[in-house]
């Protein structure tokens, strides 16, 4: 047999069948739903007089549109109260679990998957977000679907794809004290551009890449799709099984140890012939922040704003207009670029990892007066474990606002947003113009720039704070 990858192994053990034009049908292991795609799904199963074929295989969640304050009140916004309501009214009918606001497991989607013990290796995942990339960290097949993809899934577990090809993401050497894997993603977006790794699964892989913790590697397959990737996935290892080791969900005695076994095996044969390779040196990865209006827009901390005759083929007309709309000049230093809100959150950086990391350069020290800091957890379990810590007082006592868990303002559906013309430091995955409100400029980094930022007022990497 011919050398297989991690991607194909798990894709060949999904097939249920192939039609003439190679166009396949896959098996679900495990759909995820948040509140913004299914009720049109949900009303497609009613017309068609549907049933839901495998609830037990299905979990939803309340994330986009759930307010992070005042948590028990009435939503206020009509069309998040609509599709929240929506929600629950529709998972009652059909049998679907649910993890409602307010419940001890309501969060982001792509946080609670993992944390419940429901992501597993050698999976196939769908969900209605295009995140959904994260859980390929734990080395299954995860990716993002549409409305009428989440109608047949519910209807039939299964789901139709063209098998995409495959791409290394070759991580040499060790990431350097200071930098993180929301850096390296930021370099890979960086290397590849938005479309980059479009029709394709990276498959991240190297010593820099094993050294990660399982957090930072849902980091980084998060952002697969910013590049354009169908998924990204990383090989289980030692780190992913300890990780689910115990978890609510998770196989225990005897299914435990078949499980391993079988997770074992997942991995890329030697002399596989990826489709295409990029390699990266860890030395080179820096604290990186994004400059533009998407996410390959990126810039050294130590670096400036890059002039668009700086930037090849079609990357400089994008540049004149991101430019434009980020109010910024080029040549300007990226660590001069005052800033006025700070989010940390999502489902890039909303973990206990990343609170950690915030709070450690937050410690002793206080948010600028005229910052406003968002702190919002990623789950209810992270908020719970974050208090349990004491990490809820580092951040009040700091001067940043402790929050609900939810998406906030990743995407601003909900009543966290930035007004027109305010700077924002942000640990999530995209920074499109208007996505954290109206008028709204967003620049990406990871949860340690997002603290010594707030503290500096301006963009700033612990490094150069004054020490406490």
């Amino acid at each position: 047999m011919s050398p297989r990858s991690l991607f194909d192994r798990v894709w060949d053990d999904h097939v249920v069948d192939v039609a003439d034009d190679g166009t396949t049908l896959l098996y679900v292991d495990l759909h995820l739903m948040d509140e913004v795609t299914p009720p049109q799904a949900f009303d497609g199963l009613r017309q068609a007089g549907r049933a839901v074929r495998r609830p037990e295989l299905t979990l939803a969640t309340e994330d986009h549109n759930v307010p992070t304050t005042g948590i028990g009140l009435p939503i206020e916004d009509p069309a998040s109260a609509a599709q929240v309501f929506a929600q629950r009214a529709n998972c009652a009918e059909f049998g679907v679990p649910l993890h409602s606001l307010g419940s001890p497991s309501q969060g982001i989607v792509h946080v609670i998957g993992p944390e419940l013990g429901l992501s597993l290796p050698g999976m196939t995942i769908v969900c209605g977000d295009s995140h959904t990339s994260t859980h390929g960290a734990f080395g299954a097949f995860a990716f993002g679907i549409g409305t009428s993809e989440v109608e047949h899934v519910l209807a039939t577990q299964t789901i139709t794809q063209r098998r995409p090809r495959t791409m290394a993401v070759q991580v040499d050497g060790s990431l350097g004290r200071g930098t993180s894997a929301k850096d390296l993603a930021l370099a890979v977006m960086a290397e590849l551009g938005t479309g980059g790794a479009g029709g394709h699964v990276i498959e991240y892989r190297g010593p820099a890449v094993r050294a990660l913790s399982m957090e930072a590697r849902m980091t980084l397959c998060n952002m697969s799709i910013e590049a354009g990737a169908r998924a990204g996935m990383i090989a289980p290892d030692e780190t992913t099984f300890e990780y689910v080791r115990g978890r609510p969900h998770a196989p225990r005695g005897e299914r435990w140890e078949q499980a391993l076994a079988h997770w074992r095996t997942l991995r890329t044969d030697d002399g596989y012939a990826f489709d295409r390779t990029v390699r990266i040196d860890a030395a080179d990865v820096t604290p990186f922040v994004t400059w533009g209006t998407n996410p390959s827009q990126v810039a050294a901390l130590s670096g400036h704003v890059p002039a668009p005759e700086e930037l090849a083929g079609g990357r400089r007309e994008a540049a004149e207009r991101s430019l434009a709309y980020m109010g910024l000049r080029p040549g300007t230093p990226m660590r001069e670029i005052d800033i006025d809100v700070v989010f940390l959150g999502s489902c890039t950086n909303g973990r206990l990892e990343d609170l950690r990391a915030a709070a450690d350069v937050l410690r002793g020290r206080r948010v600028r007066p005229r910052v406003r800091m968002l702190v919002v957890p990623g789950s209810s379990r992270v908020r719970a474990e974050a208090e349990a810590e004491g990490l809820d007082e580092v951040f009040r006592r700091a001067g940043a606002q402790w929050r609900g868990a939810g998406c906030s303002m990743c995407l601003g559906m909900n009543p966290d947003q930035l007004g027109p013309g305010e700077r924002a430091v942000s640990t999530s995955n995209r920074n499109f113009e208007g996505r954290q409100g109206q008028g709204g400029r967003t620049h990406l980094a990871s949860p340690s720039v997002a603290a010594a930022s707030a503290v500096a007022g301006r963009l700033a990497s612990p490094g150069e704070l004054a020490p406490v």
